[in-house]
């Protein structure tokens, strides 16, 4: 007796692959490629950009404090504020510079104005005319060195120190009186953090 073995089913027929056309292929992948340079490359290139402005701001900052001398122009009224140096009107000559470290801020300012802008001015610091002394030079030698500032020239030179309690700045001022008319201020207000 011949014994029969189980009729086997044939394999099941595997699912036909379609024929895939090339220029599909090329399209699928152009479009692969165009969303990894998309969410790669632009962020990449965005760094990029930003490090070098960044840097380059960076530069220019340096170079605007690392100079020393003062610059032609008003200071910002920021600063006049933090520095209590209200710029009389009129005034011209105006220039300034200011420095800061963890110790102590300076801003150094001068102009030149008449006798009308003079009282203003020293009137705004809260002192009179009257405290200014012939002779005096309160600013230090080196903030002259710092400011570029050199007080030989004809006076006659008056000077006063203006004190203020912490956090106000303390001032010192000179002025030249050589043009009785016009008289040449120059200011280094400081701040202590």
């Amino acid at each position: 007796m011949t014994t029969s073995l189980p009729h086997q089913a044939a394999p099941p027929d595997e699912p036909r692959r379609a024929v895939e056309d090339p220029r599909h292929k090329a399209k699928r992948r152009v479009l692969t490629l165009l969303i990894i340079v998309l969410l790669i490359g632009v962020p990449a290139g965005y760094l990029v950009i930003s490090a070098n402005q960044s840097r380059s701001s960076g530069k220019d900052k340096e170079a605007k404090y690392s100079a020393t001398g003062l610059a032609p122009g008003f200071p910002s009224k920021v600063q006049r504020r933090l520095y209590q140096v209200a710029v009389p009107h009129p005034a011209d000559y105006i220039a300034y510079y200011e420095t800061n470290n963890w110790k102590t801020s300076r801003l150094y300012i001068q102009f030149r104005t008449n006798n009308a802008g003079l009282d203003s001015f020293l009137g705004a610091m809260g002192v009179r005319r009257d405290e200014l002394k012939k002779g005096v030079e309160p600013i230090s030698a080196r903030d002259r060195k710092v400011s570029g500032w050199n007080f030989t020239g004809p006076g006659p030179w008056f000077g006063l120190t203006h004190p203020q309690k912490n956090p106000a700045p303390t001032q010192d001022v000179l002025v030249n009186m050589a043009d009785p008319n016009f008289p040449m201020v120059y200011v280094v207000s400081r701040t202590v953090p």
